[in-house]
């Protein structure tokens, strides 16, 4: 059987494009790699592919997803460090973004928050060195979300157990 090799890329209906672009551009670090001249819809680019975001604009009457409805749950964008989230966090907060929860994870320190139509984003660091050894620690723990102050330096990293949880019931 083939399997997919990645995420190729998210595209988000948004009301209004252009406020879309410009929050994903200035505050959350996006580059536009194109952006239809009729307005239409922009394709963002965390600079290495051709597009990771794209912007569509909605259709009149669309309605704005509710929180817990069946369908996405939200999606995350990778930062480089903890430095690197502590300060897309305060750009958040000086853009007058909601801050939905920060939280640690274990193998990730992660800010949730909402985007100009509502829609909820992650934006994490990995905590481990390595992918290993983040696959390793989600392997060994049942899960965690721990509140966090991002504003306080980076936390230690957690010891991985050695117990399984990658067994489905």
């Amino acid at each position: 059987m083939s399997i997919p090799r990645e995420i190729g890329h998210l595209v988000l209906n948004v009301t209004d494009v252009e406020r879309s672009t410009a929050f994903y551009r200035d505050v959350v670090g996006f580059q536009v790699a194109r952006y239809r001249p009729d307005g239409t819809g922009t394709f963002l680019t965390c600079g290495v592919v051709h597009h990771n975001l794209a912007l569509f604009k909605a259709p009149e009457g669309a309605q704005p997803a509710q929180k817990g409805q069946v369908g996405l749950n939200h999606f995350a964008f990778k930062v480089d460090s903890y430095s690197a989230l502590q300060a897309a966090h305060e750009r958040l907060v000086e853009a007058g973004a909601t801050i939905d929860h920060i939280v640690d994870h274990g193998m990730t320190r992660s800010v949730y928050f909402l985007d100009p139509d509502g829609i909820e984003m992650e934006l994490f660091c990995d905590t481990f060195g390595t992918e290993a050894e983040g696959l390793a620690f989600m392997q060994a723990t049942p899960g965690q979300a721990t509140p966090m102050d991002i504003t306080e330096p980076e936390p230690a990293r957690p010891e991985v157990p050695t117990r399984d949880y990658t067994k489905i019931k």
